[in-house]
């Protein structure tokens, strides 16, 4: 690459001299995963969409849509040198805090369930939140690289990028989303670790962090009534612990093998959100204990084969970029499983490439393209990393 060439913001494709083949394993398991959303989410929805938009095929063929952008995406990411992104960090996240700003205005705002996260301009929409937490990770991972062994002092290394993650998370909250908040502290207190910074400090933070989500969760009615409905939700049932109570009865018909695939009944206008967040207590009626396992099974594989490619990867910003998106994915996967279970708190967390909505599906996609980029790189020699970090690619 010339240096006039290398000076500009090309596109740094891969060349067969210093990639190989990506990580075919990664890949199956999203595939897999995307597949059983497709059918899961057409099984959740037909009656409902047949009810509300007098086509029994409206989820799907949007989730279908958004699918296709998606692996669009993945196959284009996985062929980007995923240094390119350490040079970009920081404009993506100012353009994604200007989406989070442009969402809290009234007249471009969307709202739905009492929250505004959504921007939309026709049949399309799109939540900005979600496509925040994979720029956080980007920017994260730049800046550990950067601060590489300063990280581990408060005022220079560590305070920065909390002042910066705390922007963001104070605009997702006046959205309201909590959940997504929940899901980047731990990203961030994740990254933040393997990247050196000390426990003290990350235990510090934590203590901090508590108290405040507490008062967020109590001062709140809505938040109030899903923090009781998690404690008692068989007290009532009929209201604030109704969806909770029909997830447990779906997961309770399933048994072990389910009762069939199509033949769920909790979907007849029983469990709310049988498509997006609860879709996984339709997979356990419907598969039963065996196909919820394998779904858990298939994430557990993801982040074990996520977590052996960033440590595979030549550079630090790769290490740090692949924990982050495999973190990302995993922390949401749990949080889902945990949620529809009982074991948490209900909040609006999808099931990555199981539930139904674009803007999650796609920026999972984009995530895993970027891991299969990494994957790609893992037995590419020092001379050539450094020759592209020379011209440009990385700083």
């Amino acid at each position: 690459m010339s240096k006039k060439a290398a000076g500009t913001l090309a596109l740094p494709w891969t060349t067969n001299s210093s990639r190989v083949g990506m990580d075919q394993v990664l890949l199956c398991v999203t595939v897999m995963l995307t597949v059983v959303g497709l059918v899961m989410v057409f099984s959740a929805s037909a009656v409902l969409a047949g009810n509300r938009h007098h086509d029994s095929w409206y989820y799907l063929k949007r989730q279908g849509v958004w699918l296709v952008m998606g692996l669009s995406l993945l196959h284009v990411l996985s062929r980007v040198d995923y240094v390119w992104w350490k040079r970009l960090s920081i404009p993506l996240l100012g353009g994604m805090a200007t989406l989070l700003v442009m969402v809290l205005i009234p007249s471009l705002g969307m709202t739905a369930n009492g929250a505004r996260r959504w921007l939309g301009a026709g049949p399309i929409s799109i939540q900005p939140a979600e496509m925040v937490k994979l720029g956080v990770v980007i920017y994260l991972a730049a800046y550990l690289t950067r601060k590489e062994g300063r990280i581990q002092d408060f005022q220079s290394g560590l305070l920065p990028a909390l002042l910066v993650i705390g922007l963001l998370c104070g605009l997702v909250l006046m959205e309201p989303d909590l959940g997504t908040v929940v899901v980047l502290g731990v990203v961030t207190g994740s990254l933040l670790f393997v990247g050196g910074a000390r426990l003290s400090h990350l235990s510090t933070l934590v203590l901090c962090a508590v108290p405040i989500g507490l008062a967020l969760v109590l001062s709140t009615e809505y938040r109030r009534q899903r923090l009781m409905a998690f404690l008692q939700p068989w007290n009532d049932a009929s209201d604030t612990g109704f969806q909770i109570t029909q997830s447990f009865l779906a997961f309770g018909s399933g048994g072990l093998f389910g009762v069939g695939l199509g033949e769920g009944k909790q979907k007849l206008f029983f469990l709310p959100e049988a498509h997006t967040d609860f879709v996984l207590a339709l997979i356990g009626e419907e598969l039963g204990f065996v196909g919820t396992g394998v779904i858990i099974l298939l994430f557990v594989l993801f982040m074990i084969r996520g977590f052996q490619i960033s440590t595979r990867a030549r550079v630090p910003f790769g290490r740090y970029l692949g924990i982050g998106i495999t973190t990302l994915i995993g922390v949401q996967a749990l949080t889902n499983a945990c949620v529809v279970t009982g074991l948490v708190p209900t909040k609006g967390l999808t099931l990555p490439f199981v539930s139904y909505g674009g803007s999650s599906l796609v920026v999972s996609l984009a995530g895993v393209g970027m891991l299969l980029s990494i994957s790609r790189d893992r037995h590419a020699g020092r001379e050539a990393i450094e020759h592209r970090s020379g011209h440009g690619w990385v700083r």
